[in-house]
Formats: structure tokens, sequence, C-alpha cells
């Protein structure tokens, strides 16, 4: 089970309206269905990941989230969701107004490219990381907008976002224990609860 989903379900809300941008099969929203009594729709592009969804009884809608989302109204969803995608998103920046404009908060994953391990796979080989995180070649990632927490921080600060929450999450507890001291440099996966004020 990936380490970010435990977080999510903590920030949910029972019986929220849920929108979840860049699905994939469903999963994420079969879970707050079932734990949290949630009503949700997920927007996916990728056909084979919207049949897992529909096979998980998930409502789902094929659309490029690059393409905006002007068919949605201004706070017509409790909360929207974007879990390890916004990287791969042509303007995040734009995207995070577009989630906070739909729905009353937000919560927002993504690899944290400051993590101790990249930072050593670039300094030792030159080169950029592949990891079960990231798994691709710097030619063919989706990811173009890699960012560390601080990045992002200083987007919200920027933007006048509120950090409603935030947690560091890692893949072990040793890890899990060092993000607190050090976000930027031991998280692997940054997970953010964002609303405007």
């Amino acid at each position: 089970m990936r380490i970010d989903l435990d977080v999510i379900l903590s920030y949910v809300a029972e019986n929220s309206h849920v929108l979840d941008l860049g699905c994939g099969d469903g999963t994420l929203l079969a879970l707050l269905r079932d734990k949290k009594n949630i009503q949700g729709i997920g927007l996916e592009y990728d056909q084979e990941k919207i049949v897992e969804c529909i096979e998980k009884n998930i409502a789902v809608v094929q659309h490029n989230l690059n393409n905006g989302l002007s068919e949605f109204d201004d706070n017509s969803y409790d909360v929207v969701i974007m879990t390890l995608a916004l990287q791969a998103m042509q303007r995040p920046d734009q995207v995070l107004d577009e989630m906070l404009r739909i729905g009353k908060e937000c919560i927002v994953t993504f690899p944290n490219f400051g993590h101790w391990k990249a930072r050593w796979h670039l300094a030792l080989y030159g080169r950029m990381p592949v990891s079960d995180l990231l798994p691709y070649q710097w030619y063919d990632t989706p990811n173009i907008h890699f960012c560390t927490v601080r990045d992002f921080e200083n987007l919200c600060w920027q933007k006048n976002i509120t950090i409603v929450h935030r947690d560091m999450v890692a893949a072990n507890s040793i890890s899990e224990g060092l993000c607190k001291l050090h976000p930027n440099l031991f998280s692997e996966t940054a997970v953010y609860h964002l609303t405007r004020n």
C-alpha cells in the first residue's frame, strides 16, 4: 500500500464530496468510500486505469488535467485531491489555484526531490535518479516539474495558500522520525492539506 494513503484518509472528513484529480486506478477513492463514506468522482486520462476504476465501482471521467478544470463550479466539492501527479502538470501553480477554487480545501502529495537519496545519487553518479517512486529515465518521464518541500511551501506562501496540515512520509520508521527533524532532506513523499483564508 502507498505510504501517503493513511495520511490522506486522516485529512478527509466523513461524508465529504471529493474530486480526485488524476485518480489512477481508483484505489484512494475506494478507500475513502469504504472508510469515510465519501461521495467521490475521479478524473483520469489513462484508459486502462479508467477500466480499473469502473471495476472498483468508482465514478470516473476521462479528462486531461492540462486542459483545465473550467467545467467545475466554484466551491462545488468539499475536498479536491491530487496525489503524486502535481509534478506531471504543465502548470502546477495554476492547478493549485483551480483546486482551491473548486474545493473548500485540497490535498496534494508529491515526491520530494530534495530527499537525501536523490541528492546522493546526483552527487555520486551525476545522473538523474531512478527509484520505485520515480521509475522513469530522464528522457521518458511524465514528471516535468520536480520540486522539494521548500519549493512547494514557498509557492504556497507566494499564493497566500494556508497549510492546514503537512505530513512528511517515508518508507520506514527510522526515516519517518528523521522527517520531523529535517523534512526537506528525509521525506520521500510530502502530503499537504491546504485551504485559502
